[in-house]
């Protein structure tokens, strides 16, 4: 093949690529519509639009009573746009961290955001400590969730540089230590201190207002606007850390970058909504196989489909069940599971060990 093939060839696949963006986006539209939409009350599309529009001082012909406007605006906005958020979050945290392992099974609560984050929030609700009235539980799962994330960076720190193996091995430590201290917690609780623990343990949105809208804002949209800049350089870490190192890439700073971008992403998801399984792990692998492992493109188009998966899911998890509610948590571990284990037989295969 010529040179001129190739040069205008590549320009076409990444046009193509580029294409996936559009139908992300339609397919949020559809389920943010939709999740607005379905429910206990139902509101129909053309009636969520007027009512969002209304909002903007365009008014439109559909009819709608109070009843409906009241549900759109003050529980079912704040709730998909929170689960649009925190998918988002979750799953550009696992893009990144798969980027920097190197490894597709990858995960966030790797490097313990997410069981520091349940420490943090269980031993709120046991101590009963309101410093900051109803923002204490999701400030208290947040600090809890960077400080076991910080130590995990500095265990792993051997001669001024980060060992991602001793990362991945310290991480998984310090996972089953704040696992076994919440449990030891979650047994002394009371009644009603342990409603409140399995209920925020086993992740949801049902609590979603927008005052928790309002506070996951700022630090998820703070990564899902940096975290593409690490995109070039994940893309030379896939060639190894030494060809990386050769090319210029400065190894410490993109992995301390990296780490830091997921953990805050992680940790203001999981202090909001508790701990929702596998997201991370699900949508980088299904963008990965759409439209390959450019970081460039992969990381942005995971921000787009876990809002998506997040969304759906947390449909199918008020709906299935109506009129009670299944967490979505719950829903998100039952799908992630079984992939987690097809993925891991897949991988097997790949390197000749089945």
């Amino acid at each position: 093949m010529s040179a001129t093939t190739v040069s205008v060839t590549r320009p076409v696949r990444v046009l193509r690529r580029i294409w996936i963006f559009p139908v992300l986006a339609v397919m949020l539209g559809f389920a943010l519509l939709l999740g607005m939409g379905i429910g206990a009350v139902p509101i129909p599309p053309d009636a969520v639009v007027a009512i969002l529009l209304s909002k903007v001082g365009i008014s439109l012909e559909p009819v709608v009573s109070q009843q409906q406007i009241a549900v759109l605006w003050n529980i079912r906005l704040p709730r998909v746009v929170l689960g649009g958020l925190v998918g988002a979050a979750l799953a550009v945290s696992g893009a990144l961290l798969q980027g920097i392992f190197r490894n597709p099974l990858a995960d966030p609560g790797l490097i313990g955001v997410s069981s520091g984050a349940a420490l943090g929030a269980v031993f709120t609700i046991i101590s009963g400590v309101a410093v900051f009235d109803i923002y204490t539980l999701p400030v208290a799962a947040f600090l809890a969730g960077a400080a076991t994330t910080l130590l995990v960076y500095r265990l792993s720190r051997r001669h001024g540089r980060t060992d991602i193996a001793m990362l991945l091995l310290v991480g998984l430590a310090l996972n089953a230590l704040a696992g076994a201290t919440t449990g030891l917690l979650t047994y002394l609780a009371d009644d009603a201190q342990l409603r409140s623990i399995v209920f925020w343990t086993l992740g949801g949105l049902g609590g979603a207002l927008w005052e928790t809208v309002l506070a996951a804002t700022p630090p998820i949209l703070l990564v899902l606007v940096l975290a593409p800049r690490l995109g070039f350089y994940l893309n030379l870490f896939a060639l190894g850390e030494a060809e990386a190192r050769h090319l210029g890439v400065n190894i410490e700073w993109v992995k301390r970058f990296a780490v830091l971008m997921a953990a805050l992403a992680t940790g203001a998801a999981v202090a909001l909504t508790g701990p929702i399984g596998f997201i991370g792990l699900i949508v980088p692998h299904m963008v990965r196989l759409a439209i390959g492992p450019d970081h460039r493109l992969l990381i942005p188009a995971c921000a787009f489909g876990g809002a998506i998966l997040l969304v759906f899911a947390d449909l199918l998890a008020r709906t299935l069940a109506a009129p009670a509610e299944i967490p979505v948590g719950l829903l998100t571990s039952f799908a992630g599971g079984p992939f987690f284990l097809a993925l891991i037989l897949r991988t097997r295969r790949q390197y000749g060990l089945s």
